[in-house]
């Protein structure tokens, strides 16, 4: 009886060994494919960086400007000008006082049940 308990605890010892071998290269195999993922992640990391600088150069008005002179009769470029972008004249001016009538109108209408939105739905023919 003990010797058969013997050989099974010395079975599941072994079994038990080889279970802990096997997650310890697992985990091992985890943490070097962790590593290399940051490696690649610090290096894409790099090359942003790079291109941020590239594009920062290349957008310089000093560095875009030769190259838009030597192009501006093909691409036929012109200056932009002041009128172009409107003028404060352009702009609507405020009304000089809100319409509370029809805010009014909007609050009766809707103390006494009735529903405006619904109301411009059933016009349009949604519902």
């Amino acid at each position: 009886m003990i010797r058969r308990i013997n050989i099974f605890l010395i079975c599941t010892s072994i079994v038990m060994l080889v279970g802990v071998y096997m997650l310890k290269f697992s985990i091992e195999g985890t943490a070097a494919e962790r590593s290399s993922i940051q490696r690649q992640i610090s290096e894409q990391e790099d090359d942003l960086t790079t291109l941020k600088a590239d594009w920062a150069v290349l957008n310089q008005p000093a560095y875009v400007e030769p190259i838009v002179r030597r192009h501006q009769a093909e691409l036929a470029i012109e200056q932009v000008q002041q009128k172009q972008f409107g003028s404060f004249a352009d702009l609507p001016m405020r009304p000089a006082k809100p319409d509370t009538a029809a805010m009014d109108a909007l609050f009766q209408a809707i103390d006494a049940g009735i529903d405006p939105i619904d109301a411009i739905l059933e016009l349009e023919g949604i519902e």
